[in-house]
């Protein structure tokens, strides 16, 4: 899970009910420490598993009486904050005909509520030198605020006011869907290769409807969606008792604990949130391949695709430094012979997708002007069966265990970084401070692991192929030849 995939109130109107806390003033400022410490090993020696490095942050859980969730992580490095609310709720939720919804709701979400009116969650956040955003995976939805860190209570407030009274009405739906939809032509249909990485993944997951669909729902859905599906999708899953709230920053832990309480704790928690039960994945036994024209691609591209485990699976994280081993740097195994050596690829890449559930290993290359599909497939085969035979050497290892630990911490050094993944840990694996020893379950990967699970699951009849191919421009007919004129003789009399 390395992630290598945003006026005064006076003037608005609005009055804002902050929480006197001046008998709660932080603590004395000590020296700033770095946001995310790895401790070294007991030696200059490679490090082995019992001894993998741990990462030092801050973090404390809790849990209001409604079910709400909460973690945070001070931070002084910043005068900033980040406030994370996750939903469990994503694609994996929905139900055939009704794809979509969750991603729709990370539009309706500011949309208004019972004290910010339409638009004006934007307009607080930004007027307090602010920045906000949301997202939607087949896994959860999230929405965050970065701030300075002396609107924590504003951030805390909107948050709190939107999940206990968003206003969902037959304007607010009609308008968003337009706007979904829109999103849906300029960011699927209109982006070259993007309609091919969608068909991959029903191919990957065909028969697992929580995976098979992208979050983004589809535009026959989004059409037929009626406002009541949309209410009853919102009262079943936009709850207290399914949601995790993440503040990371410079801020008092129990500050914070007290806007928490006192915004959050209002909240109602439901009482019947659908179980989530999927079933298994269907066994693929053979290779799926398909070919595709995009008319939107300049150049041909293949994607090659395997179900592998769930996130945090032993194997893995294994898998996840074999995809680094194939395209994480010039010097990597499948950039080095496309794109350096032969120059057959403009780009390569190798990558898991990170699901709570059955996730996905991805190859995909995009090929050079005259290059062709058949040779550019052989090489990617050629490159699995080699890492599928032979370890990798332990230079290459040496290599991987540093730019891992590099995207590692990299990945939390901001406040939303932080935030961020905290709340997916406390959400998805039941306790943010598994995070802490997450850098230790990659550094214990050893070299016959990676071969290992290259020939599991890499394999031939696990395969799912898309051949992309740009539209061929029809050819202009050329003009017909113009006959030569024929002059006749000057006959003299």
């Amino acid at each position: 899970m390395i992630q290598r995939r945003t006026a005064a109130l006076t003037a608005l109107g609005l009055c804002i009910p902050l929480v006197s806390l001046a008998d709660n003033k932080p603590a004395a400022a000590t020296k700033p420490t770095p946001s995310a410490v790895v401790a070294p090993p007991a030696s200059s020696a490679a490090p082995k598993a019992s001894a993998a490095s741990a990462i030092q942050l801050d973090i404390r859980r809790s849990k209001l009486d409604n079910g709400l969730r909460v973690v945070l992580a001070p931070d002084h490095v910043s005068p900033t904050i980040a406030v994370d609310v996750v939903y469990d709720v994503a694609g994996r939720n929905e139900e055939r005909g009704h794809s979509g919804f969750a991603h729709l709701f990370e539009h309706m979400m500011v949309q208004g509520s019972a004290n910010v009116a339409r638009g004006d969650h934007f307009k607080l956040v930004t007027s307090h030198g602010g920045t906000l955003n949301g997202s939607t995976s087949e896994d959860r939805t999230n929405y965050f605020e970065m701030l300075p860190q002396s609107e924590l209570a504003l951030a805390t407030w909107l948050e709190a006011d939107r999940m206990k009274t968003l206003d969902i009405t037959q304007f607010n739906f009609e308008n968003q869907r337009k706007v979904v939809e829109e999103e849906f032509r300029m960011r699927v249909s209109n982006q070259p290769y993007v309609p091919s990485e969608l068909s991959l993944q029903e191919l990957v997951f065909k028969g697992y409807w929580p995976y098979e669909h992208p979050a983004i729902g589809t535009m026959a859905d989004l059409d037929a969606a009626q406002l009541e599906w949309v209410k009853a999708f919102h009262d079943q899953y936009y709850a207290p008792n399914n949601a995790v709230v993440s503040i990371a920053g410079d801020f008092d832990p129990d500050e914070a604990a007290q806007y928490v309480q006192r915004y959050f704790g209002e909240a109602r928690a439901q009482s019947s949130i659908p179980k989530y039960e999927p079933g298994p994945m269907p066994e693929q036994t053979k290779a799926r391949d398909k070919v595709e024209i995009d008319e939107h691609a300049k150049l041909p591209a293949v994607l090659e695709a395997w179900a592998i485990p769930p996130a945090r699976d032993k194997d893995h994280y294994a898998l996840e430094l074999a995809a680094m081993l194939l395209s994480d740097g010039e010097s990597s195994r499948l950039y080095k012979n496309l794109v350096h050596d032969r120059a057959w690829c403009v780009d390569v890449g190798a990558d898991t997708e990170d699901h709570r559930g059955p996730d996905m290993f991805e190859i995909s290359a995009k090929l050079s002007s005259g290059a062709k599909l058949a040779d550019v497939e052989r090489v990617v085969d050629e490159e699995l069966a080699r890492l599928g035979q032979a370890p990798p050497t332990d230079a290459e290892m040496s290599k991987l265990k540093t730019r891992l630990e590099t995207h590692f911490i990299m990945s939390l050094q901001t406040n939303i970084g932080r935030a961020q993944r905290l709340a997916e840990f406390e959400l998805y694996w039941g306790d943010a401070t598994l995070l802490k020893s997450e850098l230790a379950k990659y550094q214990a990967v050893t070299k016959d692991d990676i071969k290992r699970v290259t020939a599991k699951y890499l394999v031939a009849n696990r395969r799912n192929r898309i051949e992309v191919k740009p539209k061929e421009e029809p050819v202009a007919p050329k003009p017909p030849a113009k006959k030569p004129e024929v002059t006749k003789p000057e006959v003299k009399k």
